[in-house]
């Protein structure tokens, strides 16, 4: 079946397309329900089928014969370390976890925090909670106490499992008082944490409170994988909002389980024995979807980066590890690849290492802008696809796929595009009104209703903020929060948030436009443009610009090419008010760049520095420039 006619089923049957998708999957009890609703006005995938997560991501495998197979590579430029497990050593930690959990009084249906750095117990900790029905929710490591503080009281967890410290680059983050801190300030109190120690940092233990990893995992014995009901949660992730209280996205078993292997085997055309790195934290949905739990139930090798693109030790730290564990494809986003362009612009790193294994590269987690997709394709030579999707999907609304199933050969891809939507996302584009919009025309990105299996079923305990965060603005439809449109050809090009489109003397400008028109120009690393207020104008556009290693052209010779470029390349209506060059970028710890806090700090407002950031210090770089641009 071609792919236009997969798409067309899907939209059109998707009972009969899901239920045929549903065989990927080794059920306990294979489903004969596939598709209904729920009392709560949603679907539910699959609802009469059970199956553990856990089971399928390890003990099946060893099953079939693949016991001996690495699973799960541990590498740790940050540590000096690496590490290797197998199928069936990964199996029997999981499992003797699973009753350390259980000695702890943990039951399906009880929330267990997982606060953890890069490390293969995390790993672990997740997957135990799979088999016992306990329902995880991993807070990224090193998350600030209050922060962390409002995770414990959302999610109330009856178990905390956390590590003595993470580390950044050299510098290593205990992360015991964070962890204390957190939970003085939290009014739910965990009966019980139990702390990783590492090596590099020793953690105050509580007595009565704190239990510790190895001794606990000493006397343990290895229980099997539960059977779980289909809608049955496999885990919360909360949503890295910057203000307010965050949404925790549920996920359940069954419907995951058939994304994964669905996303596995036609979005990554990955098979058993392969290796897939997904280079991202466990502590963000892609960890929980691409690190842990796609891979693993794909009977792939999956890596655990302990590292970062850049500075662990140089810009050729990615490319070793494909190298080194024989990367079939590799998983990252934009950013991470821009500051590799930015410290190695010629990929003379690159030379050093085999790359033949390397198949495909996917991009997602903010918009591939052309420059570095055109950098990327050049410097690899092999196929560069973004693909779109959210914590919310936990899988792939949008990419270019493959011809058909028998082929590796991939549709043609288009710069600045996140290709095709995916079989089972009836992708639209609306304005204001809820009105389908024709090719080139940008608007809301919305999906019809139903959602395909794998997507949130839920946000935790606040049924009403999810009906109004997604469901409420355009009835029978997701709403995404991005703008965007198709082109002639049906390709899909997300242009950014929604409140990243300004209105300039009436005239609606997308950020990502003047972001991809600054970022063609050879001299730039990466930039952001935000909306910025002017009198006179409503708004007016302000960019900031990281430029590459090597360049010669002074500051005010680029600023004033790279205004000309932006006029030129959408419009005199797009002239830049200002334009300086920085040093970095204020972003996320998954690459996002903080472009509501860049917008805040430069209209005078009152800022709340968000618990996601990456490093503060750059705010504080910034300030005094934003300051005299405001004055």
């Amino acid at each position: 079946m071609s792919f236009r006619e997969q798409q067309k089923k899907a939209n059109n049957s998707a009972e009969t397309y899901w239920l045929e998708q549903s065989e990927l999957v080794s059920w306990y009890k294979a489903p004969k329900e596939v598709l209904s609703t729920n009392s709560n006005e949603w679907t539910d995938w699959y609802a009469d089928g059970e199956l553990n997560t856990s089971y399928l991501a390890l003990d099946y495998h060893v099953e079939q014969g693949r016991g001996e197979q690495t699973a799960l590579i541990y590498d740790s430029p940050v540590t000096g370390s690496k590490q290797k497990f197998s199928f069936i050593e990964l199996t029997e930690l999981v499992a003797k976890f699973a009753d350390v959990l259980q000695k702890q009084q943990v039951v399906k249906g009880d929330r267990v925090l997982i606060y953890m750095p890069m490390i293969p117990q995390a790993v672990i900790a997740m997957l135990a909670c799979a088999r016992i029905g306990a329902v995880h929710s991993v807070v990224f490591g090193g998350f600030a106490a209050k922060e962390l503080a409002i995770r414990i009281d959302d999610a109330e967890p009856k178990v905390i499992v956390s590590a003595s410290c993470g580390i950044e680059i050299s510098k290593v983050i205990p992360y015991k008082p964070l962890l204390d801190n957190a939970i003085e300030l939290a009014t739910h109190k965990p009966s019980s944490c139990i702390i990783y120690q590492r090596e590099q940092l020793t953690a105050e233990m509580i007595s009565g409170r704190d239990q510790d990893w190895e001794t606990q995992m000493s006397s343990a014995k290895g229980i099997a994988a539960i059977s779980l009901k289909s809608t049955d949660p496999l885990y919360i992730l909360y949503t890295s909002g910057t203000t307010g209280k965050p949404k925790g996205v549920v996920r359940d078993h069954g419907g995951h389980a058939v994304a994964m292997l669905y996303s596995m085997k036609n979005i990554y055309g990955m098979k058993a024995g392969d290796t897939f790195w997904a280079a991202s934290d466990v502590g963000w949905v892609v960890g929980h979807s691409f690190i842990v739990y796609g891979p693993l139930m794909a009977g792939c090798s999956t890596i655990l980066y302990e590292g970062k693109p850049v500075r662990t030790p140089d810009a050729g730290a990615f490319w070793r590890v494909c190298e080194e564990y024989k990367v079939n494809a590799l998983f990252s986003a934009p950013t991470a690849f821009r500051a590799i362009a930015k410290e190695d612009p010629d990929a003379a790193l690159m030379e050093n290492y085999d790359l033949s294994h390397l198949k495909r590269l996917y991009l997602a987690g903010e918009r591939l802008d052309p420059a570095t997709y055109h950098w990327l394709k050049e410097k690899t030579q092999i196929p560069v696809i973004d693909h779109w999707w959210q914590t919310e999907t936990g899988w792939s609304i949008a990419t270019t796929p493959f011809v058909d199933e028998s082929s590796e050969e991939l549709m043609l891809t288009k710069a600045g595009s996140s290709g095709f939507p995916v079989p089972g996302y009836n992708v639209q584009i609306l304005d204001a009104y809820g009105e389908a919009l024709p090719a080139n025309q940008q608007g809301t990105v919305a999906i019809k209703l139903p959602m395909p299996p794998g997507c949130l079923t839920t946000v935790y305990k606040d049924e009403e903020r999810f009906k109004s965060s997604y469901l409420l603005t355009h009835p029978g439809y997701y709403v995404t929060g991005d703008g965007g449109y198709f082109d002639e050809d049906g390709y899909l090009f997300i242009m950014g948030r929604t409140d990243d489109v300004i209105n300039v003397a009436g005239h609606r400008l997308s950020t990502g436009e003047m972001e991809e028109s600054i970022s063609g120009h050879n001299a730039v690393a990466e930039c952001a443009v935000v909306g910025i207020h002017d009198s006179l104008k409503g708004q007016v556009p302000f960019g900031l610009v990281v430029i590459k290693n090597g360049v010669t052209l002074s500051d005010d010779e680029l600023v004033s090419a790279l205004k000309t470029k932006v006029r030129s390349d959408i419009g005199a209506i797009a002239s830049l008010k200002a334009l300086i060059i920085v040093e970095r970028l204020p972003k996320t710890r998954s690459g996002k760049i903080l472009r509501k806090t860049l917008r805040q700090m430069i209209d005078g407002q009152d800022i709340e520095i968000p618990s996601t950031i990456e490093d503060p210090q750059v705010l504080e770089e910034l300030s005094p420039r934003l300051a005299n641009l405001t004055s």
